[in-house]
């Protein structure tokens, strides 16, 4: 009796085995890969992280309500005048008021993060013509990375000789040493003035003021 049944066949593989590899090769290609993606990563996100800081900064000074996400005009003229964007040749005080007007938005009156970064990018083909625009945009980040708005208006203390010899107390003579104590403590108005001493003591003696002491003690 014939066999009607049809036999199946398996599907032919026509896939070329792979060719056998060191897995520990794999492995050393697959981690060199990774640390070089990382240490970039680390590096751009430093670079960032700086700038930002340096925006945050600047975008709070003066004003006691700012979250830093945003900067007015004012701190953006100032940060482009103490980080020196402003040089007076290639980048003036106009440009930068130009700029900013062109970045922001037509009812807003600051610049985010994200518009700072384009009112730079703006400015650097001016502050740096001799570069190229990656390059120029590097400088720019380097100017103000790591700055803080500078404080005007602070007196600073005078050290010299002849001061020290002006305010020295002990130097003063007549009636200018009269008004202060050896110390060097000013005495006020018994310093400037004459004043009656109603004690009941005699000027100059020892124990004034011991009278009521010693009565109390003899009761």
């Amino acid at each position: 009796m014939a066999d009607n049944k049809v036999k199946s066949t398996k599907p032919v593989n026509k896939t070329p085995p792979k060719s056998p590899s060191d897995p520990a090769k794999d492995r050393a290609a697959k981690r060199l890969s990774y640390d070089s993606n990382s240490s970039h990563e680390g590096a751009m996100a430093g670079e960032i992280s700086a700038l930002e800081e340096a925006f945050r900064k600047f975008a709070i000074h003066g004003d006691t309500r700012a979250t830093g996400k945003e900067m007015h005009g004012k701190n953006w003229s100032k940060l482009c005048k103490d980080c020196h964007v402003i040089d007076g040749k290639n980048v003036t005080i106009t440009d930068v008021d130009i700029v900013f007007s062109k970045i922001k938005g037509k009812s807003s009156r600051t610049i985010t993060f994200e518009q700072f970064k384009e009112a730079l990018q703006e400015l650097s083909k001016k502050r740096f013509k001799d570069k190229s625009d990656e390059e120029a945009i590097q400088e720019m980040y380097k100017l103000i990375e790591g700055k803080a708005p500078i404080i005007s208006g602070v007196t600073k203390a005078i050290s010299s000789p002849t001061v020290s010899r002006l305010t020295d107390t002990s130097k003063f003579t007549g009636s200018h040493k009269e008004r202060f104590d050896p110390s060097g403590k000013g005495k006020g108005k018994a310093g400037r003035e004459d004043l009656v001493d109603a004690s009941g003591y005699v000027s100059g003696y020892k124990h004034a003021g011991t009278y009521d002491h010693k009565v109390q003690g003899s009761k």
